[in-house]
Parts: structure tokens; C-alpha cells; sequence
């Protein structure tokens, strides 16, 4: 019983999704509540102010658990590492405030569809329901399923036939207002935040709190003009961050705004045409698409067919064709029916109709699927307004420091208690002073330190012409250490040129056309399916559409044209588009040809389709063009030329992109048959007509990139929808693949009736130079690999159907796959972005290049993924690079390693400073001592503050190192730093405390005042200092003036310039010290000046800083202690702790190995005589892939489970 109260306490919101939450119900409880009303006021409002920073001690605090169908609020959880908390209040909608009357009969339904959860959701006869709104999304309550169900959409579950008969006529008015009230508007809203909000989000952050309360002692301390200076860098910092978040708000509103106010027009059920405004759109609803429209919401075309712009998804202008969905008469979801093409039906929001074609039963249609923040648009808002937190140990890491210096501010604080109650100092003072030690150790300026090496990097990244919308990232840039890279557009140039047409006839191939002498392809088949099988457009008198499609158009010099009055004798409907012979066009024997209808191009498909037909013939013709492999398997063997294999290799290991197109006629007289002809219907039984041969050349920038990549031990891997042959030959000439290094052909076969799923190993033998131009044979022979090839020389590649079914039936094979995987062809889009996360599984720090089309889910999945577009800001990646070459990857890893190495030297020194004004003030403590403002001031102003704010402004180092940054600071080498330094700075401190009690001018001046004041004449100084000598001490007067202090002081001092020093290291991440001015000048300066207060014999300058004058010859000690100390340090921290074969060899002796995932994989398998397997097929079984000349049967699932997940990456830095 107790079990299962306690299932119906929590549930999952969106299962399996991304934005995956658990949902746990609980009760407010009166007397709770008041409980916490009381210790609030108790607490001044601190109690609060915690449940502000952590919502779920607010909810434990206040209510009890219960059932979720019972609960007034319910407290959220992600499922990810994060573990984040929010809570919502549950509402309750209720119908009977709805104009018209509502059956209160349960066997009743509300809405006519029957899958919709409005149903489940409205509790009878109460007529209500409950919900929730979640991060813009509402959620109601099912009753029947027992769970939170998102609402504003149209179920999956609805099959072709149910949308179509359904919906097809429209909503009643009465459904619609049903839906109006349970879904919420159809308005992408973005409100612009009132800056008394931002200011009080801002002014809340827990480490302002912090601050404030610091501030607040030492202003009541007198140390007004540091706390000033603190103040007024905190409130430039809280504008400019609000400025920056109000201005993005402002920014993501004029976005969306339009968005609410466009007029369209529906179909209500019974009553024809309406125009309303988009915001009143609901789920279900026919919209009608009249002509240009830029979508309110998602839809599916049910109706007639039009093209539209999905330049705001894509990244690319590239006009799409939408097909309607077809008449189908199955219960199959009509996701599932269109498999993954299902969006070549839907319409999404934001996206631009620049054309319409009715089907001739009336204006276009279309059933509105999904409003407001459930539609595409509104996903992409969402991801604005709620980024994905980055898992990055750097962050992680920072935290714990602070807790650390947090946890040594307490013991200071405990330390301060005793030092100030044993010399009986009163408790208010006692307390203060205590305080004061607490606040010393976390300095006030670490937020903004920590920053500002990335805004110096994303300045630098913005004159390259790299554009960055999630700067947090950048740091992420520096641990990169495998690049994927899309091919077309972006390793090659983008533009493809005609090189010829290989036609054929009677089975056989015929000879070449080259497009060298710039004629036009001969009249023919294979010319027909050039001019008509494509998705091109005529849109304001340019053709317009996929740049391959234009290309191979141009190539047959015919002309497009929409279908007018005059060409409308053909009996074809107005809409259709024709193609005639151009003046340059071969002579044929048609005049004109109508596209009919197309089946749009694929990813996943990998063809595409149109109908068409001839100018005076009674029947039509079906043309498919598309990837050479997919299209022989839609042609009749007889008509493929027994020579197609070698004849496409032949082209194909040249580099040359290869479309195959195909034919077929059609067996329809009527034109309404062409309207309900299937797909699988009309790509059947084709007959083969030749091959197109196009070039793609590389560009001449990316050579040099994937060698200044290799240099630096990064790896690079080719995803590309393109041919194996092609995209191996793409690697081989880039280099991608070295010479002499042996690529091996994985291919992997589904599993069969009579047989298991297997994976065939084939050695690329050599590459044999042919007589043609750069013409280069690959041959697949029987050979196996050489005795030299073992190790790192071998390349695996494979096909994206090879990677599916690896990843499904052969999953522990996969990793060692990954491990050398060089080339990836074919690949999908789903299948690009599954390959990213397997290789993120395996601990790559994973960066993705691509033109932004089809490389829109990889981009957003990689840890860096850039975007190759001449928009600012792409929304498909967090880069976009300008300049449309590949040259933007290595400039963004340099500035990431820069921002990375800048942010964890900032970091040290802070934590440096705050140690040695630690150990400082404890020692000045111990006689009941501190120092004075303006000792203060100098070292947190004039040297803490300028080296945060130049300190990261350091340019990047020109060229990639072969290693990387240490990705995290709790490393070896980083806590050892911290360790010795801090072991220095007490040692050369406590020595100088202890000494400079043991010299014979020495007195204990806080104690014998006269006495200082008459032996003051022995000191070799011009100085006299007069009897009115009190300083600005807060506790009692001697509290500042002290030998002990004037010591410390020059001491702290120039320590806090040397660890600035040896923690601003250059090469090989970042310039020199010297090539930052700013930085170098202010380092020098405070040197300078430190030295001259040291020896200065003025009595204002003195007096001011509250120093009693020494003998020369103690100070010039003070300055050679600095200097030893500067030596040591650098020392150790350039000789020792930054000497990378140091630690190699330490690593090396002790036998340390990294846990990341891949490093153990490329162990085992270089150890493995019997990896990489060449010419052998291996079959699965029991599940999972068992190579037994590597591991044993028992070993594996344990291999598996602990290989598999991802963990944290460890450099060799910190993997010691």
C-alpha cells in the first residue's frame, strides 16, 4: 500500500525527451506554513532568502506529500546530472465560465477527437481540470493514465485518416472554444522583464548576499574608500548585466512579436471561412493558406501543395516543397507511416509559404498540429529562455574552491574568537574582528575575474568574424579534441560544376558528355529527367532552389516557367510548373514538359521524385534522381548496366560527386489518379538512365586546417550524406587520412530470416594512379593488413545504414569502431547526431563543423558546434563563423584554450591573494594588529583589481599545441601550485614576523608607544614624527602601527606581483607577458611604486600608509626576500609543476593511465594482435557483439557497463 502511494506521489513529465522532469505532489499545510511565516520574521529574512536559492527546502518546509491527482503544488526535478529543483503551483480551469452549455454526462466527449487527453483531463460534473505551466509549457492532469500530459498540440497517436476525416472540415465553434480555454493562446510571448526585476534576480545571487554582508562589516570598520571602489565595480557589473539581460529580452520580443498579430483565415465546421488573429488558433483547426504567409503555428498539409523558406530552422534559404499528407486508410500513427520523412508534410511555424499550388479541389489546406510553445518556433524560444546547463568540471571545480576558501575563512573566524577572548577584548569587537578574518579569504572581485577571460575571448572571436550566443562555451573550446566535419559546403566548396553525363542504352553505359565546351546535354531520357526532376522554383522571374538542382537545370539550358493562360491548353491546372527548350538547348522533340507533382527530396531517403508529363502525350512519367546505391534498388535489373559497380567507383574514388536518375511510365490516363498515386507506387519498377558526374572540389583552406589540426593530435572525422568512395578519396586528398595509412570498409547487413546480423571487415589495398585525370582506383582487395598498418595507421569507414545496425545489434563493438572511425557516409541527420554523442560517450570533447542544413541537431548536440553562415547568429549552432571556409576551428580552439589557461590563472591568483592576506592578517592578529586602509587599498586596487581586468586580455598563442590545457582544477599540478605557494608565502612570512622581533631597534610599539616615540632618533631616516601619530585604527590606537606590519606589508605585496607573474603563462597557450602592454605596464608600475614606499623617507607618504620607518638596511633585506622568493616560485611553478615531461615520465614510473573511455580502448586494442579484423564477417548473437580473440564471453557486459557511460574527461594534467 505504502508503494504504491508513493508511485502516485511522483510521475515523469515528457518521458524519454530531452527536457525529461519528475514530478512529486505535495499538500500545503496550514500550520506548516505558519511555522515557516515565524522563522522567517525570526531570521530578518534569511529564511526566505534560502528558499529563494533552493525551492525544494521551501516546498518540504511548508506542505506534505501526496498523490499527484490531489496536490496544490508539485515540485520538479530534472533527470539530468544537474539534479535542478523547481516548483509550481497547480490551477484549475474551469468550463462552466464558457458562454455556452457544456453536458456534464462522463460517457460525453468535449472535443470530437478521440485521442486527444482534453477528454481524460475535465473531471465530470465539476467541469474542471488542473494544470500546470512549465516552463511555458501547460500540462493538465489525465485521470485516466494518472499523469501530467502536455496540452496545445495534436496527439501522435492520430493516423493519416483520422487527420483527415477528423479535421478535414474544421472545428465546431463549440470545440474551439473548449480548446481556446484548456490550450491557452497560440502566442509565442516574450516578456520584457521590468529592470526592478532583473535588479533584484541580480542583487539575490547568493555570492552578492556574500558581498554585501563583507561590505557592510568593513564600512562599519572605516575601510570606506576599498569598500567604495568594491561598490561601484559591483554596480557597473550589476547594470551591465542587466542592461545585456533586459536588452536580450527586449531583443527575443521583437523576435516573436509578429508573430501574435498575423491575420489568417480558417474553416469553422458548418459555417465556411473565417479570418481571425493567430493568437486564436488552436490544435485542429483547417488553415487556409491563401498565398505568402509566414506560419503562426505547426501544421500539417492536407490540401494542394506550396513551398516554403525554412531559413529560421535551417540556416539555409533554400526553397522546400511540401507534399500533402496522403489518403490512408490504417490506424498507423502518420508519423510512423512517413517514417523519418514525415516532415515533408508539416508546415512549420516561423517558416515563410513563398508559394502555393492548389490541387484543384480547392485552396490549400492545411490542420494546424501544434500552438504557441509547443510549435518549432516555440522550441527555439524555449531554448533561448531556458539554455541546457554546461556540464563543465571547470564550473564544477570553481564551486568547490570557493567552499575551500570559504571553510579556511571559518577557521579563521574560530581563530579570531580565541585570539580576541583570551586578551579579553570586548565581544562586540571580538566579534567584528572575527568577521573581518571570515571575509578575507573569498575575494570580491572572483565573479567578475572569472568572466572576463571570455569576454576578451569572444572580443577576439568577433574580429575573426566568429559569432558566439552561448559565451560559456568558449572555455569548452579549449578541451577539444576531435573535430567531425560535414563535407559539402565545408571541407569542399560549396557550388558543384558540371563535369558530364554518362547515359545509357541497351544495359550498357554510353559514352561520356563533358560540359567542359559548355553544350548543353544532348535531348534524351536521362535529358528530360535533368530538366524535370528537381524542386526548383520560379519566384519573382529567378529561378531559385538547391544549388545541386540548379546546376544540373543550367546543364540542359531549358527555361522554367509557371503555368499560364496560354500553356493551360495542355489541360494541366494553374499551378503547375512547365519547362521548355531554352535558345542554347539541345533540338528536341517535345516542346514543353509539366511537373505534376513532386515527392521531395530526403535526407533519410536519399531521392526524390517528380510526375510529369510530356507536351502532347496522353500518358505521364514518373523521374527519380538521387544517391547512385538508392536508386538501383528502385530500377528492374535488366535495365542497370552489369558494369555499375566498377563504373561508379571509377567516378566516385575521384571525388566526383554522382547522381543516378531513373524513369518510368506511367499506366494513368486521368489526372486524378496522378493525385493519389503513392509514393511506393510511383518509385517502383523503374528503368535506369544514366549517371550525372559532378565535381566538388576542396577548398584550398582545408588542407592546411586538418594538417595544423593533425600536428596538434586532434582528430578529425568526416560525416557526410555523400558516397563512401567519395568521401574516402575527399580524405585521402585533404590528408584526413595520412598517406601510407590504410583505410577498412565496415559494412554491417541487417539480420535476415536465415541469418544473424554481421559485419564484414575489407582492406582499401592501395590506390593505383589510372591513365585519366588524377583518376585513382581503390581496390578492395583479399590482402590482410600489414605488420606496420596495426596500430594508429588503419581508418575505419563506413555507411550511416552500416552505423545503424552496429549500433543496434553490435553495440560493445561500437567503441573500438569509434575509437579509429575516420569516415562516417551516408549519414542521416538522426544519425549525425547519435554519432556525436557515442563519440561524447567516449569522452571526446567533441567539436562539429557543417554549413548548418543538415548538421543542425550534430551542431547543437557537439560541445562547440559551428555554424558555416553569413547570418551573425545562427540559431542552429552556439558559433557561426562568417567566413565560410573551415579556418574559423582552429582560431576558436586557440581562443578557447586562451580563455581556458586565462580563466584558471586568474582563478589561482585569486585564491593566492586571498591566502596571503589570510596568513598576513593572522599573524598581525596574534598581537590583536591589522593593516591599515590605505595598505589595503594598495594591494586590492592598484594591483588585485587591474590584474583581473587585464590579466585574461592576453592574445592567443598563433599556433596549436600538440596537448591540451588541464580541463579541471582540482589536478595535480594546480593544487601542488596552490600547496607550495601557500607553503612559501607562510614560511617567508613567519620568518619575517619572527625576525624582525629579534632586531635591536625593534619595540613592541602597539604596547610601549613611548618608547618607539624616543628611540625613534636611532632610526637612519630624515624622518620626525610628531606625538599626534594615531592612525585611523578601529579597535584601540596602536592597532595598525607596527614593525611587524611595515614589515608584512612590502612583503604580501610583492609576493601578490610575483604569483601575478608566474601565473600569467604564455606559451604554449597564450603570447608572451610582454605583448599584453596594459598588463605588463601596471605589473611594473606596482612594482615600482611598491619599492619606492619601501625606501621613500617622506613623512606623508609615511603617515598615509601607516608604516614606521626601518633601517635601511632591514628594508633592503624586505626587498631580498622578495626577490628569493620570486626566484623559488618561479621555479617551481616554470621548472617543476608546468613541465610537461615531468610529468610524463612521473605518469610514466608510477604507472598512471587516463579513465577516459577512449585512451583505455586505444590501449586494449593496440595490445590486441587480433584488432583491426580485415576480411572477415563476424555475427551477432545473444544480444551483444563478442570478438572472442579479445575479450571472454563473462567479461563483456561488465566491459560494457563500465565503458559506457560517459565520464568526466581528465587531461594529463589532472589525470596524474
Amino acid at each position: 500500500m505504502e508503494g504504491n502511494s508513493k508511485k502516485e506521489h511522483r510521475a515523469l513529465l515528457n518521458q524519454g525527451e530531452e527536457d525529461e522532469l519528475e514530478v512529486f505532489g505535495y499538500n500545503t499545510q496550514t500550520l506548516r506554513r505558519a511555522v515557516s511565516l515565524v522563522a522567517s520574521v525570526l531570521t530578518a529574512g534569511v529564511l526566505p532568502l534560502v528558499f529563494y536559492w533552493r525551492p525544494e527546502w521551501r516546498v518540504w518546509a511548508n506542505c506534505v506529500p501526496c498523490p499527484l491527482q490531489e496536490a496544490d503544488t508539485v515540485l520538479l526535478r530534472t533527470t539530468d546530472e544537474f539534479q535542478r529543483y523547481m516548483r509550481k503551483k497547480v490551477l484549475c480551469l474551469y468550463l462552466s465560465t464558457l458562454k455556452f452549455p457544456i453536458s456534464k454526462n462522463p460517457e460525453d466527449t468535449l472535443v470530437a477527437d478521440c485521442h486527444s487527453v482534453i477528454n481524460r483531463a475535465i473531471l465530470k460534473p465539476e467541469l474542471k481540470l488542473r494544470c500546470i505551466q512549465v516552463q511555458k509549457i501547460r500540462y493538465v492532469w489525465d485521470h485516466l493514465e494518472k499523469r501530467f500530459q502536455k496540452v496545445g498540440l495534436l496527439e501522435d497517436s492520430n493516423s493519416c485518416y483520422d487527420i483527415h476525416h477528423t479535421f478535414g472540415l474544421g472545428l465546431s465553434s463549440e470545440e474551439q472554444e473548449v480548446r481556446r480555454l484548456v490550450c491557452g493562446p497560440n502566442a509565442i510571448e516574450v516578456e520584457i522583464q521590468p529592470i526592478w526585476k532583473l535588479l533584484v534576480k541580480q542583487v539575490l545571487n547568493p555570492f552578492y548576499v556574500f558581498q554585501a554582508f563583507t561590505l557592510t562589516l568593513w564600512l562599519s570598520q572605516g575601510y570606506v574608500e576599498y569598500s567604495v571602489a568594491i561598490i561601484i565595480l559591483t554596480i557597473i557589473s550589476i547594470v551591465l548585466s542587466v542592461y545585456d539581460l533586459r536588452q536580450q529580452s527586449v531583443k527575443l520580443h521583437r523576435l516573436v512579436e509578429d508573430h501574435n498579430k498575423v491575420q489568417v483565415t480558417i474553416m469553422v465546421k458548418d459555417k465556411g471561412l473565417q479570418e481571425l488573429e493567430s493568437r486564436l488558433l488552436v490544435p485542429g483547426d483547417i488553415l487556409i493558406l491563401p498565398g505568402k504567409l509566414s506560419l503562426p503555428c505547426d501544421a500539417v498539409l492536407i490540401d494542394g501543395s506550396c513551398v516554403v523558406n525554412e531559413g529560421m530552422l535551417t540556416g539555409e534559404s533554400i526553397p522546400v516543397t511540401k507534399t500533402p499528407l496522403p489518403h490512408v486508410e490504417n490506424t498507423m500513427p502518420w508519423k510512423s507511416h512517413s517514417l523519418e520523412d514525415y516532415r515533408k508534410h508539416v508546415l512549420f511555424c516561423g517558416t515563410e509559404v513563398i508559394q502555393v499550388k492548389p490541387s484543384g479541389q480547392g485552396p490549400v489546406r492545411a490542420v494546424v498540429l501544434q500552438t504557441g510553445y509547443n510549435t518549432a518556433k516555440g522550441d527555439l524560444v524555449r531554448s533561448i529562455l531556458y539554455p541546457r546547463p554546461l556540464n563543465f568540471k571547470l564550473y564544477s571545480d570553481a564551486f568547490k574552491f570557493m567552499v575551500f576558501l570559504a571553510c579556511l575563512g571559518v577557521l579563521g573566524f574560530f581563530y579570531a574568537l580565541g585570539i580576541y577572548m583570551y586578551h579579553e577584548v570586548s565581544p562586540r569587537d571580538t566579534t567584528t574582528m572575527a568577521l573581518l578574518l571570515l571575509t578575507v579569504t573569498v575575494p570580491p572581485v572572483l565573479p567578475a575575474a572569472l568572466t572576463i577571460g571570455i569576454v576578451y575571448a569572444q572580443k577576439r572571436l568577433k574580429k575573426k568574424k566568429i559569432f558566439c550566443i552561448s559565451p560559456q562555451r568558449i572555455n569548452m573550446c579549449g578541451q577539444i579534441n576531435l573535430v567531425c566535419f560535414d563535407k559539402t559546403g565545408t571541407l569542399t566548396e560549396d557550388g558543384l560544376d558540371l563535369w558530364g553525363m554518362v547515359p545509357t542504352a541497351d544495359n550498357c553505359f554510353q559514352e561520356v558528355h563533358s560540359f567542359d565546351s559548355g553544350k548543353a546535354a544532348p535531348w534524351g531520357p536521362l535529358c528530360a529527367a535533368m530538366a524535370s526532376c528537381h524542386s526548383l522554383i520560379l519566384l519573382d522571374g529567378t529561378i531559385q532552389g538547391d544549388p545541386l538542382d540548379l546546376k544540373m537545370f543550367e546543364g540542359t539550358a531549358w527555361k522554367l516557367e509557371d503555368c499560364n493562360v496560354d500553356s493551360c491548353k495542355f489541360g494541366m491546372s494553374d499551378s503547375n510548373t512547365i519547362i521548355k527548350p531554352g535558345p542554347k538547348a539541345s533540338q528536341s522533340t517535345v516542346a514543353a514538359i509539366v511537373i505534376l507533382r513532386q515527392f521531395p527530396f530526403s535526407s533519410s531517403l536519399q531521392r526524390m521524385s517528380v510526375v510529369t508529363q510530356l507536351a502532347r502525350e496522353g500518358h505521364f512519367h514518373v523521374y527519380m534522381k538521387g544517391a547512385p546505391e538508392t536508386v538501383v534498388r528502385f530500377c528492374r535489373s535488366e535495365t542497370v548496366p552489369k558494369n555499375f559497380p566498377e563504373v561508379l567507383k571509377n567516378y566516385t574514388v575521384q571525388g566526383f560527386r554522382v547522381i543516378a536518375l531513373a524513369q518510368k511510365v506511367l499506366r494513368m490516363r486521368k489526372l486524378s489518379e496522378v493525385e493519389d498515386l503513392a509514393r511506393e507506387n510511383a518509385e517502383s519498377e523503374l528503368t535506369f538512365l544514366g549517371l550525372l558526374i559532378m565535381e566538388n572540389r576542396l577548398k584550398k583552406e582545408t588542407k592546411l586546417v586538418l594538417k595544423e589540426l593533425s600536428e596538434a593530435h586532434i582528430r578529425t572525422v568526416m560525416i557526410t550524406g555523400d558516397n563512401l568512395q567519395t568521401a574516402i578519396t575527399v580524405a585521402k586528398n585533404s590528408e584526413m587520412i595520412p598517406p601510407g595509412s590504410q583505410v577498412i570498409i565496415v559494412e554491417a547487413n541487417e539480420p535476415e530470416e536465415n541469418f544473424a546480423a554481421s559485419v564484414t571487415w575489407q582492406l582499401v589495398e592501395k590506390q593505383e594512379t589510372g591513365p585519366g585525370k588524377h583518376e585513382t582506383y581503390i581496390n578492395i582487395g583479399k590482402s590482410s593488413l600489414p605488420d606496420g598498418g596495426r596500430g594508429s595507421g588503419y581508418h575505419f569507414a563506413m555507411t550511416g545504414k552500416s552505423y545503424q545496425v552496429i549500433f543496434q545489434h553490435f553495440n560493445s563493438l561500437l567503441p573500438k569502431i569509434l575509437v579509429n572511425g575516420t569516415i562516417f557516409a551516408r549519414m542521416s541527420p538522426g544519425q549525425k547526431s547519435s554519432l556525436v554523442e557515442e563519440f561524447q560517450k567516449l569522452n571526446y570533447y567533441v567539436g562539429m563543423c557543417g554549413d548548418g542544413a543538415n548538421d543542425c541537431g550534430a551542431l547543437k548536440m557537439a560541445h562547440a558546434g559551428i555554424s558555416l553562415s553569413e547570418q551573425e547568429a545562427s540559431v542552429a549552432s552556439p558559433f557561426t563563423s562568417k567566413t565560410a571556409n573551415i579556418e574559423c576551428v582552429p582560431h576558436l580552439i586557440r581562443e578557447g584554450r586562451a580563455a581556458l589557461v586565462s580563466s584558471f590563472g586568474v582563478f589561482k591568483y585569486l585564491t593566492m591573494y586571498g591566502i596571503i592576506q589570510f596568513v598576513a592578517t593572522s599573524l598581525l592578529y596574534w598581537q590583536l594588529q591589522l593593516f591599515g586602509n590605505y595598505q589595503y587599498l594598495m594591494q586590492d586596487i592598484a594591483i588585485t583589481l587591474t590584474v583581473c581586468l587585464t590579466m585574461s586580455s592576453t592574445d592567443a598563442y598563433p599556433q596549436l599545441a600538440p596537448y591540451r590545457p588541464a580541463g579541471e582544477l582540482l589536478s595535480p599540478p594546480l593544487l601542488l601550485s596552490i600547496f607550495l605557494n601557500s607553503c612559501f608565502t607562510c614560511i617567508v612570512q613567519v620568518c619575517a614576523f619572527l625576525y624582525v622581533k629579534q632586531q635591536p631597534w625593534y619595540c613592541e610599539v602597539y604596547l610601549y608607544s613611548e618608547c618607539f616615540l624616543t628611540n625613534q632618533s636611532n632610526f637612519s631616516t630624515d624622518v620626525s614624527l610628531g606625538r599626534n601619530w594615531t592612525g585611523n585604527a578601529t579597535l584601540v590606537p596602536g592597532s595598525i602601527l607596527s614593525f611587524e606590519g611595515t614589515t608584512l606589508w612590502p612583503i604580501t605585496t610583492i609576493n601578490c606581483i610575483t604569483i601575478a607573474f608566474i601565473f600569467s603563462k604564455g606559451k604554449p597557450f597564450r603570447k608572451a607577458i610582454y605583448t599584453n602592454y596594459i598588463f605588463s605596464f601596471l605589473l611594473i608600475s606596482a612594482l615600482g611604486l611598491t619599492i619606492f614606499i619601501l625606501f621613500s623617507d617622506f613623512q606623508d607618504i609615511y603617515q598615509g600608509m601607516e608604516f614606521i620607518p626601518t633601517v635601511t638596511s632591514w628594508r633592503a633585506s624586505i626587498l631580498v626576500a622578495g626577490f628569493v622568493h620570486f626566484c623559488v616560485a618561479f621555479f617551481v611553478e616554470d621548472g617543476i609543476l608546468q613541465n610537461r615531461e615531468l610529468w610524463l615520465f612521473i605518469k610514466k614510473e608510477f604507472g598512471f593511465y587516463s579513465k577516459s573511455p577512449y585512451r583505455k580502448w586505444q590501449k586494449k586494442l593496440a595490445e590486441d594482435t587480433t584488432w583491426p579484423p580485415t576480411n572477415k564477417t563476424i555475427y551477432s548473437g545473444d544480444g551483444f557483439f563478442v570478438n572472442r580473440g579479445y575479450e571472454s564471453p563473462k567479461q563483456v557486459p561488465k566491459e560494457k557497463l563500465k565503458l559506457g557511460g560517459q565520464t568526466t574527461e581528465q587531461h594529463f594534467w589532472t589525470r596524474l
